[in-house]
């Protein structure tokens, strides 16, 4: 069984915002996958209500590099694909929800599936509407499962018999482009420092497939990933001036981009 990028999972660890002012009424957590599925698959993930919600619920998207499929436990059959995103997305919830979804790092979906990753990029579909074929597997998959616990060895088994029968062609060339901008952190200078071996149009075209939009955006939202999983405090953002360090012109191109990623400003989001 073959490996798209063994290490990629070591390198980038997607993060996505904790669950704040719900008083223990919603729960967010990540399962891995089996091993063989670790190249493809970051994680699966549950968020659900603990009892039914008094008011309204918005859970925030961040924007994160990846492509994930989700439903409701009670809807399997209306599953969904959100895309690539450049930009925070906000979902109105209902008073009770139960939500499992499955995150695969990037690249790895359009290599699975054969999908332009661009089609996607800032939306959602029902995925039924994208690949029939996998909606329709995974709503045969997710019947009755009452937690991500009892569907994970499904969702493996599934996902790797898909694995096996996939036959990949891929463009090295690209994975040694996503690999040099991982190793920086996303703090480079595309046009002068992303040398793969491939003209720059050639290059646009395979992370516009692949990944969902280009190596200079892609860029962006690794080096916000980073800041992300790094969790530095407000006080040393101000007074180590860690926008310069990563890459940034200034504080206020820092706090423009973050907070069109993320939705909030650091200084409300990391506190």
């Amino acid at each position: 069984m073959s490996i798209i990028v063994p290490d990629i999972r070591q390198r980038f660890q997607p993060v996505q915002p904790t669950i704040k002012d719900a008083a223990g009424r919603v729960a967010y957590h990540e399962l891995l996958p089996e091993p063989r599925l670790a190249p493809y698959i970051y994680c699966y993930w549950q968020l659900e209500t603990m009892q039914p919600l008094t008011e309204a619920f918005v859970y925030r998207v961040v924007a994160d590099g990846c492509i994930d499929l989700f439903f409701d436990v009670q809807q399997p059959a209306d599953n969904y694909i959100m895309g690539f995103s450049t930009v925070y997305t906000e979902f109105p919830l209902p008073p009770v929800f139960n939500y499992i979804g499955i995150r695969f790092l990037p690249a790895a979906f359009p290599l699975l599936f054969n999908i332009d990753a661009s089609a996607l990029t800032n939306r959602f579909e029902h995925l039924g509407q994208v690949l029939p074929h996998l909606s329709a597997g995974l709503t045969r998959l997710a019947q009755h499962p009452a937690f991500l616990a009892n569907l994970q060895q499904r969702l493996d088994q599934f996902f790797l018999h898909i694995l096996s029968n996939t036959h990949f062609h891929r463009d090295g060339r690209l994975f040694d482009a996503i690999g040099i901008i991982l190793n920086a952190r996303g703090v480079l200078t595309v046009e002068r420092e992303l040398n793969s071996g491939i003209s720059p149009r050639q290059l646009r075209r395979l992370f516009n497939f692949y990944i969902g939009d280009t190596p200079k955006v892609f860029s962006k939202v690794v080096r916000f990933q980073h800041i992300l999983h790094a969790k530095p405090s407000v006080e040393s953002l101000k007074k180590d001036k860690l926008f310069y360090d990563n890459g940034y012109y200034d504080q206020v191109h820092f706090i423009k981009e973050f907070k069109t990623m993320y939705g909030l400003t650091p200084t409300i989001a990391l506190r």
